[in-house]
């Protein structure tokens, strides 16, 4: 990392986090991301040399370590690192408010938006047993317009392959509307009224939908202006 050449303790903490991905590594990380493949679902358009290079620099800056756990290596964060957690709450905080997103095609992502939603149900919200939802995209890639998201044993996985398992719940909608109802910018009411979303499957469980769908951290966050 090139140096500021700066005793200022922002400047030195500029030369560990203001490098291009470094802080949106970080956010994975503070979301609960722990192996590299998860980490990189988070942030879909680096290269893995350049995350590879990005993890590196945050174990030797001491922000996070690197652990061997059943055959394989995971990341967490160190001290430094978990200090980070509200700093980047707060940056977040201060984007929604002030640099809110257009929604604009180049940042539409189905595979971040199903990610981020997966991080963020409620696992304990849902009927016991197996429970299978399918997300059905009228807009998305060719290979990523059907995700299925299992919740079983408390635990919420996502497949972009059918599981073979019986869908309890379908949801048809656009990339668009599910990603601006997620982040608060449209309420699920008016989706759900507009016909933008739709959904097939037994009334208790249509009526439930509230419950376990959980939105972005951030969507209660209003524009500045």
């Amino acid at each position: 990392m090139r140096g500021y050449g700066q005793f200022c303790p922002v400047a030195k903490a500029c030369e560990v986090l203001a490098e291009r991905w470094t802080l949106v590594i970080v956010r994975e990380l503070v979301s609960g991301g722990r192996r590299f493949n998860d980490i990189r679902r988070g942030v879909p358009l680096i290269s893995p040399s350049l995350l590879s290079k990005r993890l590196d620099e945050l174990c030797e800056a001491g922000v996070i370590r690197r652990v061997k756990r059943d055959k394989s290596a995971e990341y967490e964060l160190t001290a430094a690192g978990d200090e980070l957690r509200p700093i980047v709450e707060l940056m977040g905080v201060w984007g929604q408010k002030w640099a809110r997103s257009n929604f604009g095609a180049d940042e539409l992502d189905v595979g971040l938006l199903m990610w981020d939603l997966r991080r963020t149900v409620d696992p304990e919200k849902f009927p016991p047993g197996r429970f299978v939802l399918q997300f059905l995209f009228s807009d998305g890639p060719p290979r990523k317009r059907s995700f299925w998201l299992i919740n079983e044993a408390g635990n919420a996985d996502l497949c972009l392959t059918d599981p073979g398992f019986d869908v309890d719940l379908e949801i048809r909608t656009d990339v668009g509307t599910l990603t601006r109802v997620w982040m608060g910018d449209m309420p699920l009411e008016r989706a759900l009224g507009s016909g933008a979303i739709q959904l097939e499957g037994r009334k208790e469980l249509i009526r439930r939908l509230r419950a376990w769908l959980c939105l972005s951290p951030f969507s209660s966050v209003r524009p500045a202006a």
